[in-house]
């Protein structure tokens, strides 16, 4: 058995896919394969891009640099580089980015 170790990652890292054509790119950390209750990836988005917030997990995000707008049924949220925000499951609404943005995630369970 493998004895468990931090790691250190950098969010600065724009290495993951890209989504089509589109300034969005998704850098996995700690992914679903490595058997833990979670998963944490970083998240780029150019300015003006937009993107669906549903997920079928729970999600905190970072924001690390860059600002973002929530619109769903509750409203608009926004958030700037040192805020974090508490996705629920299955949580209608849209994400754009006012800015470029980069965000750390934290989903569970892991995906």
């Amino acid at each position: 058995m493998t004895e468990p170790a931090v790691r250190s990652f950098d969010s600065a890292l724009a290495n993951g896919p890209r989504l089509g054509d589109r300034r969005i790119t998704m850098t996995p950390a700690v992914e679903a394969s490595e058997g833990g209750p979670l998963s944490a990836y970083t998240a780029h988005l150019g300015r003006g891009e937009r993107a669906d917030v549903p997920a079928p997990y729970d999600e905190v995000w970072v924001v690390v640099s860059g600002r973002l707008r929530i619109v769903g049924p509750g409203g608009v949220v926004t958030a700037g580089a040192g805020e974090y925000l508490h996705v629920p499951r299955e949580t209608p609404g849209e994400l754009e980015a006012v800015e470029d943005t980069t965000l750390v995630c934290v989903s569970v369970p892991a995906h």
